[in-house]
């Protein structure tokens, strides 16, 4: 098998997993849901979300038995591959929780250090995409058009800052970099704003302290879209940063200071 097999199958098994936890999740919520806080009422985890990592995750030990896996609900081993799927089962918990649609099933799988791919499933549209640094992205299988590169000051910034920061140092460095954008949006759903930046509908992502089940698939899209990433400290915190690449420059600046 040369190396373009192996990604190919990745690839594939990637956008089979996600349809698959997103179409767990989408039938348990029909059939009612009783959400539980983790952290605050803005972070709240469901049976859905567990049923669709468990599913993730015993699918993966069949399949690829030597691979690790993190989940944002738990699951964890190393493997013995080097290899790592990042599960999110169900990104956007509170928009999933209140009826909204703009909320996915997500996974990215890293080599070491190295991001492979992402893939991101859309359970409202039926959407899924798959992409890497050395992988197209595509959209039910279709190649999405390269990233038109722009500016901040002409982009669509989607973003999140928990408000209780608002008054501190990250607030500080959110409003000096945030005031750049044509526009923003908080939508909720990290991996389904990487998936809508990579199509081209949103331009730049930015968000501090993001664990790698939120960052990742995004990024992974993002990457093979043509965009570009990146990482910045300031305002106390360590913000991660995607999407055409003049943007992502321009929101390192500001947060930087």
């Amino acid at each position: 098998m040369t190396p373009g097999d192996a990604l190919a199958g990745d690839a594939a098994l990637a956008a089979r997993l996600v349809r698959e936890a997103g179409a767990l999740a989408r039938r348990m919520r029909a059939g009612g849901l009783e959400p539980d806080t983790k952290t605050s009422i803005s972070d709240v985890v469901t049976a859905a979300d567990h049923a669709a990592e468990r599913q993730i995750v015993e699918t993966l030990a069949a399949e690829r038995p030597d691979d690790g896996v993190l989940g944002e609900e738990g699951a964890s081993h190393d493997g013995t591959s080097g290899r790592t799927w990042v599960i999110d089962p169900v990104d956007g918990t509170y928009n999933f929780v209140a009826g909204l649609d703009w909320w996915c099933s997500a996974l990215a799988l890293t080599d070491g250090d190295e991001l492979v791919l992402g893939a991101v499933h859309h359970p409202a549209t039926g959407r899924t995409y798959v992409g890497g640094p050395g992988l197209p992205t595509t959209v039910d299988g279709v190649p999405l058009p390269a990233l038109v590169d722009r500016p901040l000051a002409t982009s669509c910034l989607t973003t999140y800052l928990h408000p209780p920061a608002y008054d501190g140092a990250p607030g500080v460095a959110f409003r000096r970099m945030a005031g750049g954008a044509a526009t923003l949006r908080m939508l909720g759903s990290a991996s389904m704003d990487g998936a809508s930046i990579a199509a081209g509908q949103l331009h730049v992502r930015c968000q501090h302290s993001m664990p790698p089940w939120d960052e990742l698939p995004a990024a992974a899209l993002i990457l093979g879209a043509g965009g570009s990433t990146a990482r910045v400290d300031g305002g106390g915190v360590t913000w991660s940063v995607a999407g055409a690449p003049t943007a992502v420059a321009d929101v390192v600046a500001a947060l930087a200071g």
